[in-house]
């Protein structure tokens, strides 16, 4: 989510995964009262312990204009920094909505997270900053730092969001290249394609779309140039650099590159027409996708993106993570 959304190709909402974990180890808390509020924030009324599924009372009151973090529960390990990659899982609620729109508890494994990487809204970033890993954090998020007045999904325009966060591992990071170097590039020679342009130089590549061609039907990934690094497994988080149009208009809906950094996120959880187009990429790579709405976000408008848009993207593998 980010500066809105950290960028449209991630899943809706926040794009997690999770598995809970069965106790409260790496926490400092003990707590088994069956409620949770002490700075204002919507009381945890059962699940209150590190690691377990939390349930969350409605907000009382106007929302917090601002960011909101409470430590719930401190744990005793490594801090969270910019570069550093945590694991998380999540609980999320509308200020006032009484049952979550989203929730890592019930699925399979933690989210991960790249501090400083995209991949998540702007409150997310802001609210792992500083934090240690065992910890379990409530935090409350204004609109500007999560969805804004578009609203995404289940959640309306202007919507306060209230996360139960516990981090389950931080890992201290790599920094990530700010662009690609050193591949080998690949002649462009289907006119029925766009063409992508081949600088290195860090900035937006060109992306033209013919005009006069109709949108392929099937997914298309390609390499514009050929990176030299490690080709990408359906498991790997992976940090990119990307713009994304809409081959009827040509309007650029999404570009990393205006937001100022590059966006990481696992390959398993990204739309369909990115996970299997970038799977077997090599770091280093420039790609170019073209993603049929089947393959996209359907029928269904998302965002800027009218339903059944056929989407082009030119992805720079900045690196696996």
């Amino acid at each position: 989510m980010r500066r809105r959304l950290a960028g449209l190709v991630l899943v809706p909402l926040l794009l997690l995964s999770t598995a809970a974990c069965g106790d409260d180890k790496g926490s400092d808390s003990d707590s088994s009262s069956s409620s949770v509020s002490q700075g204002g924030l919507p009381t945890i009324t059962a699940g209150t312990k590190f690691g377990e599924k939390p349930t969350l009372a409605k907000g009382k009151g106007e929302p917090p204009a601002d960011l909101k973090v409470e430590v719930i529960s401190k744990g005793k390990g490594e801090k969270l920094g910019d570069g550093d990659k945590a694991q998380v899982n999540y609980l999320g609620q509308l200020w006032d909505g009484d049952k979550p729109f989203d929730n890592s508890f019930d699925r399979g494994q933690p989210f991960d997270v790249t501090l400083g990487g995209g991949g998540v809204i702007e409150g997310w970033q802001q609210a792992l900053k500083g934090q240690q890993e065992g910890s379990r954090i409530e935090v409350s998020i204004p609109p500007e730092l999560g969805y804004g007045e578009q609203g995404q999904g289940e959640i309306p325009p202007g919507a306060t969001l209230v996360f139960v966060m516990d981090i389950v591992k931080a890992t201290q990071g790599t920094p990530v290249p700010k662009k690609i170097e050193g591949g080998t590039v690949v002649d462009q020679t289907d006119a029925a394609l766009p063409k992508i342009g081949t600088k290195t130089d860090g900035k937006e590549p060109e992306v033209t779309i013919p005009s006069d061609k109709a949108a392929p039907t099937k997914l298309v990934s390609n390499y514009i140039i050929e990176g030299k690094g490690e080709a990408l497994k359906a498991s790997d988080t992976v940090a990119v650099s990307y713009v994304g149009k809409i081959w009827k208009d040509g309007k650029t809906f999404d570009s990393s590159y205006k937001n100022g950094q590059p966006v990481t996120f696992p390959l398993n959880q990204v739309i369909p027409g990115w996970s299997k187009g970038l799977e077997g990429k090599k770091v280093g790579s420039r790609v170019l996708l073209v993603v049929p709405p089947d393959q996209g976000y359907g029928d269904d408008d998302q965002g800027p993106i009218p339903g059944k848009s056929t989407l082009v993207f030119a992805v720079d593998i900045l690196a696996k993570m």
